[in-house]
C-alpha cells in the first residue's frame, strides 16, 4: 500500500515485539525467497484442511530467555534516532513469559497491516454462517495478505461496514489501545505495541474468538508473502531480511507521508519454525523510502544479530 496521506501532527513508533507462538503451516518465507515467489499468487489457496492445524498453547520448550535483548533494543533505538527515526520496542516470549520493552506506549498508524483485522472479521462472519466468499472472494483474500493488495482491502473494507470492523475486532481482542481510522481510511487505524501482540497471541491460541481453521488461512498466507506487493513496492523490510535466518509468516504495511512527511513502515509476523515468537515492527522515518526501509531492517538485525531469534 503506498498513499500519500497528508500531515499529522499524530505521536508514532517503531515497536518490536515478539511473542511465542503455536506450531503452524508449513509453508514460510526464509530470507529473501526465491526468484519463482516474486510474482504475487493468483491461485486459490488450497483448502484450510489441507493445513495443519494449530495446537491451543505453544509447545512445551526449555526456557530461553532473550538474554541481552534489551540492551541491543536499547542500540538500535539509538541508532535509528541518529537518522532521526523513531524506534520503540516491545519483546515477549510466549512460551516464558519474559517481557523486554524500551517503552512502546503511544498508538501509531498500523497502514497495511489492518488488513489482519479486516481478514479476521471477514472469516468470522464466513465461520457463523453470515456470509460467504465465492472462488474470487478467497483468491482476492489470499492476495490482500500475502501482496499488501489494496482494492481487495477496500472491497472487503465497504463490504463489512469499514470502521465497524475495527469495532468489532476491538471488542472480541480486548485491543484497548487499538482506535479506528479517524477519516474512515483503512490504512490510518491506530494501535500499539502491546495490541498487536495481543491481536497474535488470542488469534493463534483462538482466545480472540476467530476459529482454527479460519486462523489457519490468515497465518497461511501470511507464510506466502511475496517479495513485493501488488503495487510494486518492496515487502522484505524489517522482518524478513531481518531475520533471515528464521522462517517467518508476516504482514506488512507502509505509505508515505505521515506527520510532517515522514515514511511510515510496518512489519508484523510469526517467526520461527515452531511459530514460537511474534514480532512486529513499525518506524516513523524522516528519510527516502529506500533508506527507511534499510535503517527497520538494520533495527531488526541489530535486535537480532546472525538473523536469528
Amino acid at each position: 500500500m503506498r498513499r500519500q496521506r497528508p500531515k499529522r501532527a499524530t505521536t508514532t513508533m517503531v515497536i518490536v515485539s515478539t511473542a511465542a507462538l503455536v506450531a503452524g503451516c508449513a509453508a514460510q518465507v526464509w530470507g529473501t525467497p526465491p526468484a519463482a515467489e516474486n510474482t504475487p499468487q493468483a491461485t486459490v489457496a488450497a483448502p484450510p484442511g489441507s493445513l495443519p492445524p494449530l495446537p491451543a498453547a505453544p509447545p512445551a520448550q526449555p526456557a530461553a530467555p532473550l538474554t541481552g535483548l534489551d540492551a541491543r533494543i536499547r542500540q538500535a533505538t539509538d541508532d535509528a534516532a541518529a537518522s532521526g527515526a523513531t524506534i520503540e520496542a516491545v519483546v515477549l516470549d510466549r512460551n516464558t513469559g519474559q517481557t523486554v520493552s524500551n517503552g512502546a506506549t503511544a498508538a501509531f498508524p498500523i497502514a497495511s497491516v489492518v488488513k489482519l483485522f479486516i481478514a479476521d472479521d471477514l472469516l468470522l462472519q464466513v465461520a457463523e454462517g453470515k456470509t460467504q466468499l465465492s472462488p474470487a472472494d478467497r483468491q482476492a483474500l489470499d492476495i490482500m495478505l500475502r501482496s499488501s493488495d489494496d482494492s481487495a482491502a477496500q472491497n472487503f473494507w465497504n463490504r463489512s461496514g469499514g470502521n465497524a470492523i475495527i469495532a468489532r475486532v476491538k471488542a472480541r481482542y480486548g485491543l484497548t489501545g487499538t482506535t479506528a481510522p479517524y477519516n474512515g481510511h483503512w490504512d490510518v487505524t491506530t494501535s500499539t505495541a502491546s495490541d498487536l501482540v495481543r491481536y497474535y497471541d488470542m488469534l493463534l491460541d483462538g482466545s480472540g474468538g476467530l476459529p482454527r481453521e479460519q486462523a489457519d488461512i490468515i497465518i497461511g498466507d501470511l507464510a506466502q508473502s511475496t517479495p513485493t506487493g501488488t503495487d510494486g513496492y518492496p515487502q522484505r523490510f524489517g522482518i524478513p531480511d531481518g531475520l533471515y535466518a528464521e522462517p517467518v509468516a508476516v504482514k506488512q504495511g507502509w505509505f508515505c507521508c505521515w506527520n510532517g512527511g515522514n515514511q511510515l513502515h510496518v512489519s508484523t509476523g510469526v517467526i520461527g519454525p515452531d511459530h514460537r515468537y511474534v514480532v512486529a515492527i513499525g518506524a516513523l522515518d524522516p528519510t527516502s523510502d529506500a533508506a527507511a526501509r534499510e535503517n527497520i531492517t538494520q533495527a531488526v538485525k541489530t535486535m537480532f544479530p546472525g538473523g536469528k531469534i
